[in-house]
């Protein structure tokens, strides 16, 4: 309503001015009917505007207030989900976080166990390494003994088959008499 008074006060001043500025023209100027077409035409401007305002101004002011209202609803919902997404960030930085402590935490503990097992691998290989010598230095023993043996039984059947030889070569039908007599007496003594 204002808007229209308004439209009408500005066409009438016009239409006065114009009216005022024919009539004070000097070599005449503008005539009655053309001053009156001129108000006619102003005031119709007037009233055609003023209609136009009328009908659009009301529509135009819905449309513009619910898109202003959208804008803000949109910016909130903007404002809420980028919130949201702050907040999902920071949980996931947080889950993240606690990922590498579970991470570094298990990798510690592999370390550890993976530190006490080479020990008991170790300790094992030398307990293996001192048996396998204790091993070797039995079978060495034994060998040693074994061929200590073969070689003493080597030396009395070489030393038999030399006396041996020896006595059928040199021994007389007396020293054999001796012989038998001697093994007699040492036969009889024991028993």
């Amino acid at each position: 309503m204002r808007t229209l008074s308004v439209l009408l006060g500005l066409g009438a001043g016009l239409a006065f001015a114009g009216a005022a500025g024919a009539a004070g023209a000097p070599g005449g100027g503008y005539s009655a009917d053309q001053i009156h077409d001129i108000i006619w035409r102003s005031v119709n401007f007037v009233v055609f505007a003023a209609i136009l305002i009328k009908l659009v101004a009301r529509p135009a002011k819905e449309f513009f207030a619910k898109r202003s209202q959208d804008i803000s609803v949109t910016l909130e919902d903007l404002e809420a989900k980028k919130a949201e997404a702050a907040q999902a960030l920071k949980e996931a930085e947080e889950r993240l976080a606690k990922v590498a402590a579970e991470r570094e935490k298990i990798l510690e503990t592999f370390v550890a166990e993976g530190e006490l097992e080479k020990a008991k691998i170790i300790q094992k290989a030398e307990a293996v390494a001192t048996r396998i010598k204790e091993m070797a230095a039995f079978s060495i023993q034994a060998e040693t003994k074994k061929a200590a043996q073969e070689l003493k039984k080597e030396v009395v059947d070489l030393a038999t088959n030399l006396a041996t030889d020896l006595i059928k070569e040199k021994a007389t039908y007396a020293d054999q008499q001796g012989l038998v007599e001697n093994y007699l007496k040492k036969v009889v003594e024991t028993h």
